[in-house]
């Protein structure tokens, strides 16, 4: 359930963690790594984070990425080939 704050709507890390079904320990690497926002500290325990943070988090979480072809000559170090 979101929290109200002045007229910004927030929304609790584990909301979030559930809604885009990811990991509390998955999040909380992509915030150690600076993939998404920090987040608000809210009563000096709690992170919150705003509508456009949230956003930016989906977004992140939701990405697509091209897979790399595989490297055919990677094998032949462990052939014992030169």
């Amino acid at each position: 359930m979101p929290v109200l704050i002045g007229d910004t709507r927030y929304f609790y890390a584990i909301e979030i963690c559930q809604e885009l079904r990811v990991s509390r320990t998955t999040f909380w690497r992509w915030r150690a790594d600076g993939s998404i926002p920090n987040g608000k500290r809210y009563r000096g325990n709690r992170v919150l984070f705003n509508e456009e943070e949230f956003v930016a988090i989906r977004q992140f979480a939701n990405r697509l990425e091209p897979v790399e072809p595989p490297n055919r000559n990677q094998l032949k170090l462990f052939s014992g080939v030169r």
